[in-house]
């Protein structure tokens, strides 16, 4: 009972200091719930990126991980961009460094970068486009033929959108930890357990093509894009692939159907560093300015545009 009567108290704060410093929340649909319940917005990277880059807010505080509070504060140079923890960071962004990108351009002139969203703003620099997983196929289809591509760093999304799209690209051998944790021997199981429920399945998984050779049907989606297939689809149950925290906004929008992860100990760790507490400090304090030099911006910047009008 105190814990809930705390977390009502640290959530009217949280919409008092809001309307006091002009903010706006926008959190990962992998926080935690109660972080959820007090964002203005809710989504993944790319919806996510879109709210940053039109937000009126003076300040922007980032429930997410640091490569996304990095990215809304390449779109809004002149706003304040808050990050609640500073730990939040990212296995999959780092697993990349921009003197890998920089080696791979010296020796590709006329290569063609293409970033995934969860990289480092000095990655995002040395792009030509940044993608996300919701609009990765789309992009890398419309790109120039008969030129190298480099897409980078997730070699799951980088495989599926290379059987997607029929282009052949060059991958960097990067994963999401979590995501990579989710195997084939876990779909298998729940076959047999839910043989009647539709499957949802991130490609940034790792069991990627096996799970397809499973589960032919099976519906490859981003986060939103899980979102909103689950409550227009008329099924009843749905097996979800991808990190858990997404159950809450899935049950939230679609409280009479049915979501099982296919792995219930797939969680971020670094997503859930940031407690409501936390954003409570931040925006009472302004604690944790993200800022990226104007140098780097000014090049990311040019990627994630390009990245924003498609999709």
């Amino acid at each position: 009972m105190e814990a809930l009567v705390q977390e009502r108290f640290l959530a009217e704060e949280i919409r008092r200091l809001k309307e006091e410093r002009n903010a706006v929340i926008l959190a990962h649909s992998y926080q935690r719930p109660e972080v959820q319940e007090v964002a203005d917005f809710v989504g993944d990277s790319l919806g996510l990126s879109r709210e940053a880059a039109r937000t009126k807010a003076e300040v922007i505080v980032f429930a997410g991980v640091h490569f996304m509070a990095e990215t809304a504060a390449i779109l809004n140079p002149d706003k304040t961009v808050l990050l609640p923890d500073l730990g939040a960071g990212c296995s999959l962004a780092d697993s990349i460094a921009p003197e890998d990108v920089q080696r791979w351009k010296e020796e590709n002139p006329d290569g063609i970068v293409v970033a995934y969203v969860n990289t480092r703003a000095e990655v995002k620099a040395l792009a030509d486009v940044c993608v996300t997983s919701a609009n990765a196929v789309e992009v890398v289809a419309g790109l120039p033929e008969g030129r190298p591509i480099f897409f980078l760093p997730d070699m799951f999304l980088g495989a599926y959108v290379e059987r997607m799209t029929g282009r052949k690209l060059e991958l960097w051998p990067g994963e999401c930890h979590v995501h990579a944790g989710i195997r084939a021997e876990h779909l298998e199981a729940l076959l047999r357990e839910h043989p009647a429920a539709e499957f949802l399945i991130h490609p940034e998984c790792g069991c990627g093509s096996s799970c397809l050779y499973l589960k032919p049907d099976a519906k490859m989606l981003s986060t939103e894009g899980m979102v909103r297939y689950a409550a227009a689809s008329p099924a009843s149950e749905f097996v979800v692939a991808t990190e858990v925290g997404i159950l809450h906004r899935l049950r939230k929008l679609a409280p009479d159907k049915d979501f099982v992860p296919v792995k219930p100990d797939a969680v971020c760790e670094y997503m859930k560093t940031i407690t409501l507490e936390k954003v409570y400090e931040s925006l009472r304090d302004l604690k944790h300015v993200v800022r990226v030099p104007e140098e780097v911006a000014e090049r990311a910047r040019r990627a994630l545009s390009a990245m924003l009008q498609v999709g």
